[in-house]
């Protein structure tokens, strides 16, 4: 599958006819939020694991040298925390250009805080997209970020913003922190 999807997600259908969709953030998304929301709140998915195996040939990285930037990756009985959107339909044309290097809306059940569910959508970079870069070690991730930058800034910035905005929430995520730590320490080393 072609990295740029957004005639892809353009497609989608399910929620159409709807004044509003939930709409669920587990990366950049979480404290990146440019477009308008008519609520914003912490939320969770089932199943789920953030993981900072895809390219990023557009924001973190450029196509001859990608940055990673996370996905989520099916995992039985883990919970992916991040912050659910309610959203109108129209802030898709920003989003689809914004998620276009490889990833697809994916209808999702999120779970609130409070107990409460819905349906409704998150955007997902799968393998089979040109753009994936696929698992390695914490290390490794870290050592290819510290040397990635692209249009949106150094990949570093992703993966910090991304970890600060987790403890924000009160999040821990073990994948993200490990590798913030392996970066520390190569930071630390430098000359």
């Amino acid at each position: 599958m072609t990295a740029d999807t957004i005639a892809i997600n353009q497609k989608m259908d399910q929620f159409d006819g709807l004044h509003s969709v939930w709409l669920f953030g587990y990366g950049s998304l979480i404290y990146k939020a440019d477009f308008p929301y008519l609520e914003r709140r912490p939320a969770s998915i089932a199943n789920w694991t953030r993981r900072f195996w895809q390219g990023s040939h557009d924001h973190r990285g450029t196509p001859e040298a990608p940055g990673r930037v996370v996905t989520i990756i099916e995992e039985p009985g883990a919970v992916c925390h991040g912050m659910a959107y309610l959203v109108t339909p129209e802030v898709f044309a920003h989003l689809d250009h914004r998620e276009k290097n490889g990833y697809l809306r994916l209808a999702i059940a999120i779970a609130f805080d409070d107990g409460d569910s819905v349906d409704g959508l998150v955007y997902i970079a799968t393998p089979d997209n040109t753009a994936f870069l696929g698992a390695a070690s914490e290390q490794e991730i870290a050592q290819h970020i510290a040397r990635s930058t692209g249009p949106s800034g150094p990949n570093s910035d992703y993966l910090n913003h991304l970890a600060h905005a987790l403890r924000e929430l009160g999040r821990h995520d073990q994948h993200v922190f490990e590798i913030e730590r392996h970066l520390a320490a190569l930071n630390n080393h430098q000359p």
